[in-house]
């Protein structure tokens, strides 16, 4: 099969193209014949080093297809499945992966492949920080960075159908029309605005009880500043580069703030747990409260140029290759 490898941690540059053998399933695992595959930051992260991994290595943490075959024990699965997965080692750039049955789950009827892998990883992580790590309720308004992006876009829609007020920044007017067209009430251009100014005016001077920022260094500043007394700093991605070390007293200062780095693997640790996210989520597709837009599609071969798009902050939606 085709697949997607590096060698040595760096830019787009070192990721290659090359022919290997198709895995087959052993014990408990199934075989997956991928049909799209999403391309996520967490990969970015792992291909320079940013998130070590043991070298040589694969890619990619999420695809969607069909079942090829299954390993001894299996009873989850069948060949002929239509599943996804998202969160595993590292290895979905690539035709075929070979995946602990009990961290995949089966697409429902009217979800296909494609929807699949461009939210299933995106989508859980909005699940888990909207429903979990803070339960956003009803009224409450909220910060979102980056509201244009794959996860963005998701947290966006979910957080308005759980009735949330949402202030939204982007970094561009093109990218301000998509958050809008997503739900958010207020936009800010965070290139462009003092985005903590804009976050105290909307909010008559209160703040927000809780952020969510997956820019990193470019945002931590105007995060800390936008939040509400007690209020919580959910920290999530680094997009522009790891946020700055965070010191006791600044969380004091600023109000008794609490800051958090979470992770979806810590969300989704049980199959129960990640059966339960992702059915969630499928309902929220399902219900049409959540539309999962495909901004980019690449081929398998062409990851270099997903990375650099990515990389560069001008996509909007979800990204795929597609085998």
């Amino acid at each position: 099969m085709r697949a997607i490898r590096f060698e040595k941690t760096g830019g787009p540059e070192v990721l290659e193209l090359v022919e290997v053998e198709t895995p087959t399933p052993g014990p408990g695992q199934v075989l997956l014949r991928h049909e799209a595959i999403g391309v996520n930051f967490i990969d970015t992260y792992q291909r320079s080093g940013l998130y070590p991994v043991k070298l040589p290595s694969g890619l990619g943490s999420e695809a969607a297809g069909v079942v090829e075959a299954v390993g001894e024990g299996v009873t989850r699965f069948q060949v002929g499945d239509r599943a996804a997965t998202a969160g595993g080692a590292p290895g979905a750039y690539a035709e075929y992966s070979v995946v602990s049955a009990e961290r995949a789950v089966k697409l429902p009827p009217g979800v296909d492949a494609r929807t699949a892998a461009a939210a299933l990883l995106k989508g859980m992580t909005a699940e888990f920080l909207l429903r979990r790590t803070h339960p956003v309720r009803a009224g409450e308004t909220i910060l979102v960075h980056a509201a244009a992006g794959g996860v963005g876009q998701i947290m966006t829609q979910w957080a308005k159908a759980l009735g949330a007020v949402v202030i939204a920044t982007v970094g561009s007017e093109a990218k301000a029309a998509r958050a809008r067209e997503h739900g958010a009430d207020h936009v800010i251009l965070y290139r462009e605005q003092d985005v903590a100014a804009e976050v105290r005016r909307i909010t008559g001077g209160a703040g927000v009880p809780v952020a969510y920022d997956s820019v990193g260094k470019d945002t931590f500043e105007a995060t800390l500043k936008s939040l509400a007394r007690r209020g919580l700093f959910v920290s999530f991605g680094n997009a522009s580069g790891p946020a700055p070390p965070v010191e006791p007293q600044l969380l004091m200062r600023n109000g008794s703030l609490v800051f958090t780095r979470p992770t979806l693997f810590d969300y989704i640790a049980t199959t129960a747990e990640l059966d339960e996210s992702a059915s969630a989520l499928f309902e929220m597709i399902l219900s049409g409260k959540v539309k999962v837009e495909i901004g980019q599609t690449f081929a398998l071969a062409d990851a270099r140029q997903a990375h650099e798009a990515l990389q560069s902050r001008s996509t909007i939606g979800a990204s795929l290759l597609v085998p």
